[in-house]
Order: C-alpha cells, then sequence, then structure tokens
C-alpha cells in the first residue's frame, strides 16, 4: 500500500466517529426539542452535514485509491447513514490498516513473496 492510499484511509477512519458522534447527539437533540423545548438542532445539524460531507469526500477518494470492490464501498457508504455506523467503519478501517502494516512487514522482511 502506498503512502496516499494509507493517507486516505486514515482519513476515512479519523472522520468516521466524529460524524458517527454528530448523528447521535443530532438524534438527541431533535428529541430533546420536541420535548423540552432545547433547541440546538441548527448548530448540530450544521456540524453534522460537514462532517458528512467530509465522510463522503474521504470516502470517494479512498474507494478510488483502495479500487475497493462495490461492495466494498457500498458497506462504508451504508454505515455512514446509519446512526452508529461509524464506529464501525472505524474499526473496520484500522484493522485494515493494521493489517497492511503486518503485511508490508513481512514482505520487507522476505516471510512472504504477496
Amino acid at each position: 500500500m502506498d503512502i496516499k492510499t494509507a493517507t486516505a484511509l486514515r482519513r476515512l477512519r479519523l472522520v468516521s466517529a466524529p460524524e458517527a458522534i454528530s448523528f447521535l447527539l443530532l438524534l438527541v437533540c431533535s428529541v430533546l426539542k420536541r420535548t423540552v423545548g432545547f433547541d440546538a438542532v441548527f448548530p448540530m445539524g450544521l456540524t453534522h452535514g460537514v462532517l458528512f460531507i467530509l465522510y463522503v469526500i474521504f470516502w470517494a477518494d479512498a474507494w478510488n485509491r483502495t479500487k475497493w470492490p462495490w461492495k466494498t464501498a457500498a458497506l462504508y457508504f451504508v454505515l455512514s447513514v446509519l446512526p452508529a455506523g461509524g464506529f464501525f467503519a472505524e474499526r473496520k478501517l484500522r484493522r485494515e490498516a493494521e493489517d497492511a502494516v503486518i503485511a508490508s512487514r513481512a514482505r520487507k522482511e522476505g516471510i512472504v513473496n504477496a
């Protein structure tokens, strides 16, 4: 894996958890607005919107660089629209990055020829 691909995956991983948190907070703010009149939907919606747009941009860049099959790319996109999906995406991307590092070290040490 080259450095640009690793960077694209890292950016996607780093934005996935904050995007998920902002989505959950937006849901809480929506409920609070309807029940107790606490209105923080606009700032939370704006924050979530920006993070979601960043996620989609980083997702498209990672898909382009990694050449994921369409099913893998679709999975990461679907995880972005689920309330807690960003946490699962972050964990899956972290494992993928760790596996790439292990494979790179194994190739460097001559253990495998992959």
